[in-house]
């Protein structure tokens, strides 16, 4: 029996792939569930345009992050905080201010969790850091940490 999954089945399939299983597991477990359906010929096209329309809205999305990527790689960012002698900061700067000094600066929206940075940042000075736009598309930049 031929299924398209609907969602992601661990150690079958991801979604909307078509697969090939025995009867009993199709209509007993995964159509049962809600996890496939009957691969019919009407669904098959369907589940093809949906792919389709799929691909083009990744790509416009890549083509988005790549404008961006040459738009912030390679950038500066200033950050200013508190800091006591010898540049010690008051507690650390967290990646949701530099998603909003990014954000701020370059008018490219960023979200906190995609910045990857390797250390914590409790001294005054410059880190390098990733932003990760899109999947594959990373922008490298620079903080630049300064005491008020």
């Amino acid at each position: 029996m031929k299924v398209i999954l609907k969602q992601d089945v661990s150690k079958v399939g991801r979604r909307g792939e078509i697969i090939e299983v025995s009867d009993g597991y199709g209509r007993n477990f995964l159509i049962a569930r809600g996890l496939a359906e009957e691969a019919t010929s009407g669904k098959v096209r369907e589940n093809q345009e949906m792919k389709k329309t799929q691909k083009v809205k990744d790509d416009k999305k890549t083509a988005a992050a790549e404008a961006s990527k040459k738009k912030i790689g390679g950038k500066i960012v200033s950050i200013k905080v508190n800091a006591g002698d010898g540049g010690k900061l008051f507690g650390s700067v967290t990646t949701a201010q530099i998603a909003d000094a990014v954000t701020a600066a370059y008018g490219v929206p960023v979200d906190k969790k995609d910045i990857k940075i390797d250390e914590q940042i409790k001294q005054a000075g410059t880190y390098p850091f990733k932003i990760r736009l899109h999947i594959g598309v990373e922008a490298d930049m620079t903080l630049k940490v300064e005491t008020e």
